[in-house]
């Protein structure tokens, strides 16, 4: 039988009956709308799934989840050049970071920042609403990115941090050809007083520490190479101070050697992410494309 009911505001909310993604679900559901129209639905917030606003077509619904259809006011969507939201919920939000924005404030900005960026965007519902940085992206790195909405929702995704995340996966265009199609680099990274990391070979003199990044060339072409990367720790600046140790610097990454001058950007980019939700504990996969110009470079 068909489970659908209709909220005291006018809301559809029905009952997930079986396995399936959110696009035919909603097909099955609206059978006289046109594609374009179910897609409407989605990019102007409209549906919501176990209470949290869902935007993604191929979302993936479990039996039991309850997949809302909102007929009135909706949330306010974020509109900025240099950040787009994800997913959000009442505990997370995870957003698509551009290059050259800071995650966090520093000394000489505090203004232009993902975190002050979001924090103006909760503080909109409620001026009591905080935003908590859970990790970061280098100001030139662009990609997916995870803040917290509560200080207990922060500790729990940090204190945890390599439990929660099942997967984290970044690509980079990078100078050159590397040592092989797929490897690991494990070399101690040490920053120098210029703030630079790099590969140390006296490990206790420069109080290094381990660092390990795992990687996968993609494809090859015309002296560059596009590669999948992911780290077994988390260190600053790792991929770039590890790629450039073994001679394939990132593309447009001058302070770790690239002499590329067509990139524009440093070519990396955290391009997927999965994880536990710190409170329900359901599996979360979000991707993004691989950046255009990272496809035009090779």
């Amino acid at each position: 039988m068909k489970k659908v009911r209709v909220a005291p505001r006018g809301d559809l909310i029905f009952t997930v009956e079986q396995e399936c993604s959110l696009q035919q679900f909603l097909t099955e559901k609206f059978a006289g709308k046109s594609r374009s129209a179910l897609k409407s639905m989605l990019t102007h917030r409209r549906v919501s799934v176990n209470g949290t606003i869902t935007t993604a077509y191929d979302y993936a619904l479990r039996k039991g989840d309850r997949v809302s259809i909102n007929r009135g006011r909706v949330a306010a969507e974020l509109h900025h050049p240099m950040l787009r939201i994800v997913f959000e919920d009442q505990h997370i939000i995870v957003v698509d970071k551009r290059n050259g924005l800071l995650s966090m404030g520093t000394d000489r900005e505090r203004d232009k920042t993902a975190y002050s960026i979001l924090s103006q965007h909760v503080k909109r519902e409620d001026p009591s609403n905080r935003i908590f940085i859970v990790h970061r992206l280098d100001r030139e790195t662009s990609g997916l990115m995870v803040f917290a909405k509560s200080e207990e929702v922060k500790h729990r995704l940090q204190a945890d941090w390599h439990r929660v995340v099942i997967d984290r996966k970044y690509v980079a265009v990078v100078d050159g050809v590397m040592p092989s199609e797929e490897g690991v680099i494990d070399a101690p990274l040490a920053e120098n007083r210029n703030r630079k990391m790099f590969v140390s070979r006296t490990p206790d003199e420069d109080n290094a520490v381990d660092a390990v990044t795992h990687y996968r060339v993609l494809r090859s072409r015309g002296g560059r190479s596009l590669v999948e990367l992911s780290l077994e720790t988390g260190r600053k600046n790792q991929i770039r101070a590890h790629l450039e140790h073994v001679g394939c610097p990132v593309a447009g990454d001058k302070k770790y050697s690239s002499r590329s001058t067509d990139a524009g950007r440093v070519c990396l980019h955290a391009y997927k992410l999965a994880l536990y939700h710190p409170i329900t504990g359901k599996e979360l996969f979000f991707s993004t494309s691989i950046p255009k110009l990272f496809d035009n470079l090779i």
